[in-house]
């Protein structure tokens, strides 16, 4: 079997390692020395001031519409997954959509701008960089400068992306992102916000944990978004490989878009090749029925790709339905196809020659 993705896992004496000494300390969770150690090591190889390791991707969502003190309309992207949406309504905000580009498949500043005319009570954009590739940075921050609202980007899969030199997590007042199982780093579960506002950062912090300011002082609403000693360890072990799984992707990347040159499908366009992660490798295929003739063939030869964004976010049972027109030509064509570190040439030959047969 091929799934569309598999963790990277290292060598199991290194993470058995870090274990022991968990063992030893019995210091389990609480913003423990493990926490600490893998909050450091990440902004150094980042190049991050500010970075504070939470429970997922959609606790990290939740803390900064919750620190900026968010209320009113956000502007967002159909085309992401769930938790973008189901974030900024658990937080009591009303997400209104705009569409996206049709090549890059980020959320398009022309329709942010469109949306921003428009609509009253509008208090920030949340864009995702989809699939690890930065949405137009200086635009959505030149309007969010003339409309004045808040902005944060959902960079879940953004790890190792860079934007103009600079990891594309500086951008923005808060950015997140996912340490998943799924994600090319991960800690299993886990999550992150960054910013570089201290006092932001500082309000977060306390958001994470209850909201203690102290042993027995509570000076925020907060939730427990903390994480354990056993998730920053796999992290620590992980960060050792990452630029050998960067690379791998890419060359896996490389020889994707080589056996598929000839085959009927549309490439994204990406912001820059060099500073990318190939945290995913998406195609767009003619139609909806080609799409799901693909598919079929795949399963049958157990190979198992994803229609990640699929359907659009705008058909949610708890949002206003809103046709997306570009949104929801590319739902219906869009395609990961399976890409970990593990993946061989041998096996990318092999699903390259179903689509093309198909």
């Amino acid at each position: 079997m091929i799934p569309v993705t598999k963790p990277f896992l290292p060598p199991m004496e290194e993470y058995n390692k870090y274990i022991a000494e968990i063992w030893n300390r019995q210091w389990l969770t609480n913003n423990g020395p493990l926490v600490n150690e893998l909050e450091l090591k990440l902004k150094e190889f980042l190049n991050l001031k500010h970075l504070l390791f939470l429970t997922n991707g959609t606790i990290a969502l939740q803390i900064a519409i919750k620190a900026m003190g968010l209320k009113g309309k956000i502007i967002t992207t159909p085309f992401s997954y769930v938790a973008t949406t189901s974030s900024i309504v658990w937080e009591g905000c009303e997400p209104v959509f705009a569409d996206i580009d049709p090549d890059t498949l980020n959320i398009d500043p022309d329709q942010i701008e469109k949306k921003l005319k428009a609509e009253q009570n509008i208090c920030a954009i949340l864009a995702t960089h989809v699939y690890g590739n930065p949405c137009d940075i200086d635009r959505i921050q030149s309007l969010a400068d003339r409309y004045k609202v808040k902005i944060i980007y959902d960079a879940a899969h953004c790890f190792g992306t860079k934007y103009k030199g600079r990891s594309v997590f500086e951008y923005g007042d808060i950015s997140t992102v996912s340490f998943h199982a799924t994600k090319l780093f991960h800690t299993i579960e886990g999550g992150a916000v960054i910013t570089k506002d201290a006092e932001l950062l500082r309000k977060m912090s306390l958001l994470r944990n209850f909201g203690h300011d102290g042993p027995y002082q509570f000076s925020e609403l907060g939730i427990n978004g903390k994480n354990s000693e056993m998730h920053a360890a796999m992290g620590l072990v992980n960060l050792r490989y990452i630029r050998q799984i960067l690379q791998k992707r890419k060359e896996l990347s490389g020889y994707y878009s080589k056996v598929l040159k000839n085959a009927d499908v549309t490439f994204v366009k990406l912001h820059d090749e060099n500073e990318y992660n190939y945290s995913y490798y998406p195609v767009l295929f003619p139609t909806d029925q080609m799409t799901n003739k693909v598919i079929d063939e795949l399963n049958k030869n157990w190979i198992y790709p994803r229609r990640y964004f699929y359907p659009s976010l705008t058909l949610l049972p708890y949002v206003n339905a809103t046709h997306m027109p570009v949104t929801d030509l590319v739902s219906s064509r869009v395609l990961c196809l399976p890409l970990f570190h593990t993946l061989t040439i041998e096996e990318i030959d092999f699903i390259a020659r179903i689509i093309l047969r198909v």
